[in-house]
């Protein structure tokens, strides 16, 4: 109910008549049924937007971060990842990783849509990096479709580093379920999920036709934190 009442009448509304979003292959959302979309990732209002734009309620995995903040701001923060659907998962690793596919699958197994950006973090520069298997796990253990999906100008409306947004308009681009049947109870060889992984990130690619990298974000960014330290 809190999540309805957010999207239809208090924060949704309001949202889209400040930034105009639009939306194009709505029809590739499935009626029912469980499924996950594979976005790319350029602004934390990325988990806002394509949530807003779909009819059926989503989850997005989230950092726990965005839940654990103290004072006003994040008691605001953490109402706000609430109320749009996110869900905390802790993003260092090892058992970390594991309860993250853990929770990842009890929303799947619900019969609900789940959001998950392969590259693991915000790409720094616009360009679309290489994606990390997890998620490819997760779909071959659900046995759910990939649903590729391309965010364009959320950099632009809030880039990172900027808490207010810019007023501007944003748009999604959803392309055609990706059905990785053929792989089904091969969730264990790493090979197969690099192959899953590798033709997820190739639909991404090609659909929003993004400078692609074949280096994980999170590399790029700690390589410029450590040359920002010399």
């Amino acid at each position: 109910m809190f999540y309805w009442l957010m999207k239809y009448i208090f924060i949704g509304p309001i949202v889209k008549a400040i930034f105009r979003p639009w939306i194009v292959g709505r029809r590739n959302v499935p009626a029912s049924g469980a499924a996950i979309f594979a976005s790319n990732h350029l602004s934390v209002s990325d988990s806002i937007f394509l949530p807003l734009m779909i009819d059926r309620p989503m989850s997005f995995l989230a950092k726990s971060d965005y839940f654990t903040g103290t004072g006003l701001k994040g008691w605001a923060t953490r109402v706000f990842m609430k109320a749009t659907g996110q869900i905390a998962i802790d993003r260092t690793g090892g058992k970390a990783s594991e309860a993250s596919l853990n929770t990842g699958l009890q929303v799947l197994g619900r019969g609900d849509l789940l959001g998950i950006y392969p590259e693991g973090t915000r790409s720094p520069d616009g360009k679309l990096y290489r994606g990390r298997t997890g998620l490819a796990r997760m779909a071959l253990e659900a046995r759910v479709p990939v649903i590729p999906v391309v965010m364009v100008d959320t950099d632009a409306v809030m880039p990172i580093g900027r808490s207010i947004p810019r007023v501007g308009r944003v748009g999604m681009v959803i392309g055609e379920p990706l059905d990785f049947s053929r792989f089904q109870g091969m969730e264990s060889d790493r090979f197969v999920l690099r192959s899953v992984t590798d033709e997820i990130m190739v639909a991404l690619q090609r659909l929003g036709e993004q400078e692609y990298a074949d280096v994980y974000a999170s590399s790029v960014k700690e390589r410029a934190a450590a040359a920002a330290r010399d």
